[in-house]
Order: structure tokens, then C-alpha cells, then sequence
């Protein structure tokens, strides 16, 4: 083809105009599941990330301490660890006490706050725990660090359940028969009242003896263990009933008696003491009645009597 059929062919060709590109999408960036908790937490930015320094240093300090434990390494060292986290902010600065309603506060703070700027490290908590379990109105006490600067320490209470009097004071008890403490004779009557030698060990057997038969534990005002063997009830009405040795023998009586008196209503008749230790016979006791002669006035002669001693 000549040069001027070429030229000519190139002008008969339709002019295409280029085509437009499309703008990029912009990508949208999805929340992973991490990005949704962290916006739920009640924390800024900020302060996440002061948290995992602070996460960061004491791992450091964990890992540290617990490479010297394995390998041996003197106190020296295992205390200077300690100190270094200390240093980095891990010591008591604040104690929290919870739980206390009957225990003496200030005495629960006299032990803990020997702790009061000791590195995190070296704060011996079972050592705390064993020092609170010393008091009687303390059932169980946990220690526990609350990071950076926190000791927690959660109290439980024992209920007071009755009065013992062991023929020297007036405690309180609880169910199991643990010993809480000294009271006095006004406080005591707030609580049904025991009685005996180690009659406090056996304040559990007594409430399940008295369950029994539990439409009489209200006149109940007394229970006194006799001779480390049985149990005596005094009721409110002022007679006393004795019952049986045994803990069978013994449940087996009371509810026999709460049985007749349901039938008969013994109690506030007029009977002082109720004697059922015998399974075959129950014995009654009678206010003793005044004679006759010792209710006369005393007579006298008009003679005076002397005597002489020779």
C-alpha cells in the first residue's frame, strides 16, 4: 500500500474518546471484635494504654522474681526484685476492710496496717490471714492485692447464738459453739442462755435436740448440761425438765414430753420439776407445801428461861 492510501485510511478512522476512570472506592475500614470491646469499656485510650505499661512492668517484675526463685538465688536478690517493683508503684498505699459489723475494726487495722508501704511482692497474705482468724467473732478472712497499691481484706462474721455461762462469765457463742467474747448479764438475756462445763461443745447436739420438738423452743429460758452427760431444760414458766443420757434417749423424751403437754398442758400447772430419764416412768415434783405449825406465829411463855453454865 502506497504512502498515500495509508494517510488516507488514517483520516477515515473514527476518533474514540478515552475513557473516563472511575474514582477509587474508598475502603471501609470494619470494627474487629477487639475494637468493639474496647469501645464498650468505660476507658479512654489513654488510659488502656497506662494499664498495659503498668501490666507490662509488673510481668517484668513476676517473671524476674520468679527466675531468681528458680535458680536459687539469694534473699539479697529475691528482696531487691521486690523493691524494684515497689519502686515502679506496686506497694500498699490504701487498705480496704469489708464485712465488719460485730468485730473491732481498729484491731483488724492494727495487724493490716503493718503492711502500710511494703512492696506488693513481699505482703505475706496468708500470713495476714492467719493473724485475723485469731479473733473469735472471725469465721474466715481472705487477703487479697488489689494492683497497684490495694490490700482488700474481706471479712465473715460469726452469728451469736446463745449465752454460755461456763460458772465464771457470760460469753456469747455461736451455733457451733465458738467462743466470741464476754458479755454482760443485760446483753445476755438478749439470748437463750446454756449452762455447764463444755456445755458450749455441745451447742449444736442441743439445737437439733431442741428441733425436735420445736413448739416448745419459745418457753425455753435454759438449758444446762449436767455432769458432761445430759441436759436439764428450764422453761419460762419456772420448772425444769431432766432428760435422759443418750442423744436418741434424750430426743426421744422431749418429744414425749412435748406429746403430753400438747394433751395435758403441764407446763404452769403447778409442777416444778419433770424427772424423765427413766423410759419407762416419768416422775413429777410438787412444790414443797407449808405445815401448818410453821405458818402459827411462834408462841412464847411469859417465863424467862435462863440458863447456867457451870
Amino acid at each position: 500500500m502506497t504512502q498515500k492510501h495509508m494517510a488516507k485510511a488514517k483520516t477515515t478512522r473514527k476518533k474514540v474518546a478515552p475513557r473516563k476512570r472511575a474514582a477509587p472506592r474508598k475502603k471501609v475500614r470494619k470494627a474487629s471484635p477487639l475494637d468493639k470491646l474496647l469501645q464498650m469499656l468505660p476507658f479512654t485510650e489513654s488510659q488502656i494504654q497506662r494499664g498495659a505499661t503498668w501490666g507490662v512492668l509488673l510481668l517484668i517484675a513476676v517473671v524476674g522474681y520468679g527466675v531468681a526463685e528458680f535458680f536459687g538465688a539469694p534473699a539479697a536478690a529475691r528482696q531487691e526484685f521486690a523493691e524494684a517493683a515497689g519502686r515502679a508503684g506496686f506497694e500498699v498505699k490504701r487498705i480496704e476492710v469489708r464485712g465488719v459489723d460485730r468485730v473491732n475494726e481498729l484491731k483488724v487495722y492494727e495487724i493490716v496496717l503493718n503492711e502500710k508501704d511494703r512492696a506488693m511482692p513481699l505482703v505475706d497474705v496468708e500470713k495476714l490471714r492467719s493473724d485475723l482468724m485469731e479473733f473469735g467473732w472471725i469465721k474466715d478472712a481472705r487477703v487479697s492485692r488489689q494492683l497497684p497499691d490495694t490490700l482488700i481484706v474481706d471479712i465473715v462474721e460469726r452469728v451469736p447464738h446463745a449465752a454460755w455461762d461456763n460458772g465464771q462469765s457470760l460469753t456469747l457463742i455461736d451455733k457451733g459453739g465458738a467462743v466470741l467474747g464476754e458479755v454482760s448479764a443485760a446483753q445476755a438475756r438478749e439470748f437463750p442462755l446454756i449452762a455447764g462445763y463444755r456445755a458450749n461443745e455441745r451447742a449444736e447436739d442441743l439445737s437439733a435436740l431442741l428441733e425436735e420438738a420445736p413448739a416448745l423452743i419459745p418457753l425455753v429460758t435454759k438449758a444446762e448440761w449436767i455432769g458432761n452427760r445430759r441436759w436439764n431444760i428450764s422453761f419460762k414458766s419456772g420448772e425444769t425438765l431432766a432428760l435422759p443420757e443418750g442423744r436418741a434417749e434424750a430426743a426421744a423424751a422431749w418429744i414425749n414430753f412435748a406429746r403430753m403437754d400438747g394433751i395435758n398442758r403441764l407446763l404452769g400447772k403447778g409442777v416444778t420439776y419433770f424427772d424423765l430419764r427413766d423410759p419407762e416412768r416419768a416422775y413429777l415434783r410438787m412444790p414443797r407445801k407449808e405445815k401448818e405449825d410453821d405458818k402459827a406465829p411462834e408462841k412464847r411463855s411469859g417465863r424467862s428461861q435462863t440458863t447456867q453454865e457451870g
